[in-house]
């Protein structure tokens, strides 16, 4: 069984939770997620099956696509809604799309984040989050990450009943290690308001999108119908940003037993690359040689489809 299964992650489970249940599902091991959800937040999650855990990595590093509800006028200690209170500060009621709008465009690019101290970043050898729960308070180190886009999905401001705080959508479209609620708080602190964010969403990771995906109750079922594997996206899916190099079957033996290769040419326009027979079949990725510039190694093999 080879393949990947995008899964709908449920709020109130963690992605270690996720890939417990799957294999305890389809009774196998060899099973992996492609980068942790929080457990809060439900979406997209990528559960690789078999040979598909050989790139669960590459899964991982792909970008992320992201729905929050920001809510302006309180902060908190996770900068989500399950914090303790910082600050609040009453909204005026002269806030405008517009005012949104223009903030936001400030948030696309490369943009420098620092992460919350509720979070698994380590320093020195420890957790942030345990730090924080310890009461201590340590230098957190920033990042850089990519966010290649902001859209505000809100036509209006959502106002409590009381007027103190306001809310609006966002759906953001980011890199690996982007901090959803970070953001939250930047946009409010542009805005002139302390903000926490009040819900997010994965609707996209890599090449995998929610309209694939299938819930735990669904592969469940799946299984029993001894349906599963029809329902697993292959491998090659998940590798459709790498360029690719068509070998002749004769040729075949020489990658799947992981040669070292004078490089082709033409060179394939990523590093690494996909190494397919002509008729489609995936065998490999490839890499330049990192010592020897007029080669090639292989990167990830992948077993002859039975």
């Amino acid at each position: 069984m080879d393949g990947i299964l995008p899964l709908w992650k449920p709020a109130g489970m963690t992605s270690h939770d996720s890939v417990f249940k799957i294999r305890k599902i389809l009774r196998t091991k060899k099973v992996g997620h492609t980068g942790t959800l929080d457990p809060q937040v439900e979406g997209v999650l990528p559960i690789c099956i078999g040979q598909a855990t050989k790139i669960s990595s590459l899964v991982m590093d792909s970008n992320k696509v992201y729905e929050a509800e920001v809510c302006l006028g309180i902060s908190t200690e996770t900068e989500d809604q399950d914090g303790q209170i910082v600050e609040s500060r009453v909204v005026e009621g002269n806030l405008s799309i517009e005012q949104i709008e223009t903030a936001l465009k400030s948030y696309t690019g490369e943009i420098e984040q620092m992460p919350p101290m509720y979070s698994a970043v380590k320093v020195n050898g420890k957790k942030l989050y345990e730090y924080a729960r310890e009461g201590i308070s340590v230098e957190r180190p920033k990042r850089l990450v990519m966010i290649h886009s902001t859209q505000l999905l809100s036509d209006k401001i959502e106002w409590s009943k009381d007027q103190d705080t306001a809310s609006f959508r966002i759906r953001i479209n980011c890199s690996k290690g982007t901090y959803i609620r970070t953001l939250c708080v930047d946009i409010g602190k542009a805005l002139g308001y302390p903000a926490h964010m009040a819900h997010l969403v994965r609707t996209e990771s890599g090449s995998f999108t929610r309209e694939q995906t299938m819930t735990l109750d669904e592969v469940k079922e799946a299984q029993e119908q001894n349906k599963i594997q029809e329902n697993l996206i292959p491998i090659d899916f998940a590798l459709q940003k790498f360029d690719t190099l068509y070998i002749n079957e004769k040729d075949s033996f020489r990658y799947q037993n992981g040669q070292v290769l004078p490089l082709p040419n033409p060179l394939p326009s990523t590093n690494p690359f996909r190494v397919k027979t002509k008729n489609d079949q995936l065998l490999a990725l490839y890499q330049i040689h990192p010592t020897k510039g007029t080669l090639m190694k292989p990167f990830k093999m992948f077993a002859k489809e039975k």
